[in-house]
C-alpha cells in the first residue's frame, strides 16, 4: 500500500500526518457478482467491499460495518442477518423478486428495501414473444430433430401469428410491452386485468374481457400477474377445459400462477396444444414434482427462469439499485423502495413532492403545539395517479427542522409513529379554484387546528403557498418568509415596513388576507435575508401580533 495508507480487506483507512484518521465513507457491501456498471454508478463516495454470500459467517461479519448491502437472489437477508447489521440503512436487490429478503424484519429494523422493478421488463416481454414463436413454429422440437440427423419438414408444420388472438392476463408494464410487440404481428390483442381502465386499454390498443371470455377466445394465453394468494393457480383445470384445443399457454412471470398438475393433465389429454414455461413452483424443478413432470412432454417448451437473464437487464438492475443506494444514504426519496410508499412515481406527481415537503416545513414552523394528527389532502386531477408518496413528503417536511436526526422517506413514518401522530391521505377529485391543491391539515395537542395549502402554477410549475387556515393568499414559496397574524387596523404595514427597512431587511413580496374590516389579518412576507430574534420580537410587540413566525425553508 502507498505510504500513509493501511489496507484492510478491500477498504482503506488514510492516516493524516497528525496520526488522526480521515472521515470514513459509507460502507456499501457487494454480496454477489454484479455488473461493473453497478460499481461505476455508485461512484467514488462509498467504501465498496465484497463478501462471499455463501459464507454466512463472513456475511454476518461484513454486515457489522455496512450502511448498504447489494444482493441478487442467492443472498438471504433475514432477521438473523439484520441483527448483525446495526448501521444498515438499505438492502438493494439487483432484480425484481424479493423472496430472499425479509421485508417485514427490515421494516421493523428501519432498513429500506429497494429493488429494480423495471430492469427486466423488456427482457421478460421479449422472452414471452420468443416462447410464443417457439410454440407456434415448433422451433425447439425441429432443432432437436435436425441436430439428431433427421430431416422431417412435414413433421413440424406450425401456425402463423397473423390474425390470431393473444390473451394477456395482467396488463401491467410487462403485459403492455407484450401487447405492443404482438400487435406488430397483426394479432388481435385482448386482456384481463381488473385494475386497468377501459381508457388505458384503448390507449394500448387492447380489448378488455372477463377472464372466462379471454380463455375461451385466446389462441395464445400469456400471464403477467404478481404472485399473491389470489393469483396462485388462477389458470387451472376450469380454464384449460374452456380453452381451444389448439391454444397455447405461456408463463414467464411467476411459478404457481398456472396450476402445474392441471396443466400436465390438460396437455396429456389434448385439451390445449402446448405450453411455454420459464418459471416453476419449485426451482429447479424437484424430482417427482409437478414441474418435473412437465419437462418431458413433447408439446412443452421450457427455459430455466431466463426472464431477466440478458446482459442489458443485469446492467439495468445493477445501475438502478446503485442509484437507489445513493439516494437512500443521502436521505432522499427512493422511488423503488418497496417497504415505504413510493413505487414508480408518475411524472405528473413528481413536481408535487418538493412542494409538499416545503408545505410540511411551513406547517411545522407555524404550529404552536405538538402535532397529534395530520391529514394530507389532495384535491384535483392528481388523484388520477398514485399520490401516496405525497404523504411521505409531508411527513419528511414536517419533521425536517424539528428533530435532531436526518429525516428520510424511510424513517419519517417511524418518527410519526413514535410521536403518536396519526396520518391519513385524503383524496378528492374536486378543486374549485385550482387544477390541483394540496392541504396539510393537522390537530395540535392544545386543541387547535392548523392548515396550510399549496399548488403549482404555470408552465414552470411555480410552487405557491395559497392558504393558511381560512386565509386565502397566493405567494411563491421562497427561502425566507415571515408570517404575522394581527387585528387589522390602519398603519400596521407601515410599522413593520419601517422596522424591517431600518434593519436593512428587504421585503421582496407580500400578501395580506382578512375576512372583514377590523377582523384578524394575515400577512405573509417574502424576505431577502433572515431576521434576528430581537427584530422579530420588536416587530411582533409593535403590531401586537397574535402569531409571529419566521419560516426558513431548508433546501429539498
Amino acid at each position: 500500500a502507498p505510504d500513509g495508507v493501511r489496507r484492510i480487506g478491500p477498504s482503506t483507512v488514510s492516516c493524516r500526518p497528525e496520526g488522526t484518521l480521515s472521515v470514513s465513507k459509507p460502507v456499501v457491501l457487494i454480496a454477489e457478482v454484479l455488473s461493473p456498471a453497478t460499481i461505476e454508478a455508485l461512484g467514488p463516495d462509498f467504501d465498496v467491499r465484497d463478501v462471499d454470500c455463501t459464507d454466512r459467517e463472513a456475511l454476518f461479519s461484513a454486515l457489522a460495518d455496512a450502511d448498504a448491502v447489494l444482493v441478487r437472489s442467492a443472498t438471504k437477508i433475514d432477521a438473523e442477518a439484520l441483527s448483525h447489521a446495526p448501521k444498515l440503512k438499505v438492502v438493494a436487490r439487483a432484480g425484481v423478486g424479493l423472496d430472499n429478503v425479509d421485508i417485514k424484519a427490515a421494516t421493523a429494523a428501519g432498513v429500506m428495501v429497494v429493488n429494480a422493478p423495471t430492469s427486466n421488463i423488456v427482457s421478460a416481454a421479449e422472452l414471452t414473444v420468443g416462447h410464443i414463436l417457439s410454440l407456434a413454429r415448433r422451433i425447439p422440437a425441429a432443432h432437436a430433430s435436425l441436430s439428431a440427423g433427421a430431416w422431417k419438414r412435414s413433421s413440424f408444420t406450425g401456425a402463423e401469428l397473423f390474425e390470431k388472438t393473444v390473451g394477456i392476463v395482467g396488463l401491467g408494464r410487462i403485459g403492455a410491452l407484450v401487447a405492443a410487440r404482438l400487435a406488430a404481428f397483426d394479432m388481435r390483442v385482448v386482456a384481463y386485468d381488473p385494475y386497468v381502465t377501459s381508457a388505458r386499454a384503448q390507449q394500448l390498443g387492447v380489448q378488455l374481457l372477463s377472464l372466462d371470455e379471454l380463455v375461451a377466445e385466446a389462441d395464445f394465453l400469456t400471464i403477467h400477474m404478481p404472485k399473491t394468494p389470489e393469483t396462485t393457480g388462477m389458470i387451472g383445470a376450469e380454464q384449460f377445459a374452456a380453452m381451444k384445443p389448439t391454444a397455447f399457454v405461456v408463463n414467464v412471470a411467476r411459478g404457481g400462477l398456472i396450476d402445474e398438475e392441471a396443466l400436465h393433465e390438460a396437455l396429456v389429454a389434448g385439451e390445449i396444444a402446448g405450453a411455454g414455461l420459464d418459471v416453476f413452483t419449485s426451482e429447479p424443478p424437484a424430482e417427482g414434482g409437478s414441474a418435473a413432470a412437465l419437462l418431458g412432454l413433447p408439446n412443452v417448451v421450457v427455459t430455466p427462469h431466463l426472464g431477466a437473464s440478458t446482459e442489458e437487464a443485469q446492467e439495468k438492475a445493477g445501475v438502478s439499485v446503485a442509484r437507489s443506494v445513493r439516494l437512500a444514504l443521502g436521505g432522499d426519496l427512493v422511488p423503488d423502495a418497496v417497504n415505504v410508499a413510493g413505487g414508480v412515481i408518475d411524472p405528473y406527481v413528481r413536481p408535487g413532492i418538493p412542494l409538499v415537503e416545503k408545505l410540511g416545513q411551513i406547517f411545522a414552523a407555524l404550529a404552536q403545539a405538538p402535532l397529534t394528527s395530520l391529514d394530507v389532502e389532495v384535491h384535483g386531477e392528481l388523484n388520477d395517479y398514485d399520490v401516496s408518496v405525497l404523504k411521505l413528503a409531508a411527513l419528511k417536511g414536517v419533521f425536517t427542522n424539528i428533530v435532531s436526526e436526518t429525516v428520510s422517506y424511510v424513517n419519517a413514518p417511524l418518527l410519526a409513529e413514535q410521536r403518536g401522530v396519526a396520518v391519513r391521505l385524503i383524496q378528492d377529485e374536486v378543486s374549485e379554484e385550482y387544477r390541483n391543491i394540496i392541504t396539510l391539515r393537522g390537530a395540535l395537542s392544545d386543541g387547535t387546528q392548523l392548515a396550510v395549502s399549496g399548488t403549482l402554477t404555470g408552465p414552470k410549475q411555480i410552487e405557491k403557498l395559497v392558504a393558511i387556515n381560512d386565509h386565502a393568499i397566493e405567494l411563491p414559496i421562497e427561502k425566507h418568509h415571515v408570517v404575522m397574524l394581527y387585528t387589522d387596523r390602519p398603519g400596521i404595514v407601515a410599522v413593520y415596513g419601517q422596522k424591517f427597512g431600518e434593519a436593512g431587511i428587504n421585503i421582496a413580496g407580500m400578501q395580506i388576507a382578512r375576512e372583514a374590516a377590523g377582523a384578524q389579518a394575515l400577512s405573509v412576507l417574502t424576505l431577502d435575508s433572515p431576521v434576528s430574534d430581537e427584530l422579530l420580537e420588536d416587530v411582533s410587540d409593535a403590531i401586537d401580533a397574535d402569531l409571529f413566525r419566521q419560516i426558513e425553508i431548508t433546501e429539498v
